[in-house]
């Protein structure tokens, strides 16, 4: 069954990504589509790498596309996108590429076709800054990183 908030996204093939198949969703429940990359490419322990899709895309004013890791290259492989999530604009109308990491211990081969990343759909919500003097005051204050308990104390409850 189509959601049925299923928005509209101009793609266009560019040379290098016919016969690929487009992103789609692999299940009725999926939030993410899968990407297949458009080149070979071997990605050695630490090393990142633009990965091309052979697609671009018109993202509708208000939208923007997510691109993030697949599970399974991840825990399988180490591979992942290191700047998890990715963010594509709605003004960008370049190839769209994926940035992927090796971070495991062995070289990793990727081929034309394979499945490489996740793309999300999502509406984007601008801030509108409002300075100010002075902030409201929380229970939290200015507590960061760690101040609202750490792993030990989750190991004590």
């Amino acid at each position: 069954m189509p959601s049925p908030i299923d928005v509209p996204v101009q793609v266009r093939r560019l040379p290098h990504g016919e016969g690929l198949e487009l992103p789609r969703y692999a299940t009725t429940g999926a939030a993410g589509m899968d990407v297949l990359a458009a080149e070979d490419v071997t990605l050695e322990p630490g090393a990142r790498r633009a990965v091309a899709t052979g697609l671009s895309v018109a993202i509708p004013e208000g939208f923007e596309i997510q691109v993030r890791p697949r599970s399974g290259l991840a825990l399988k492989h180490g591979i992942s996108v290191p700047n998890t999530p990715g963010t594509i604009d709605s003004d960008y109308r370049g190839e769209l590429k994926v940035i992927l990491i090796n971070h495991g211990t062995e070289s990793f081969a990727i081929h034309r076709g394979d499945r490489v990343a996740q793309l999300v759909l999502a509406p984007v919500t601008r801030a509108g800054w409002i300075e100010v003097a002075e902030l409201d005051e929380t229970t939290r204050g200015s507590g960061g990183f760690g101040s609202t308990g750490g792993v030990e104390n989750l190991r004590q409850g």
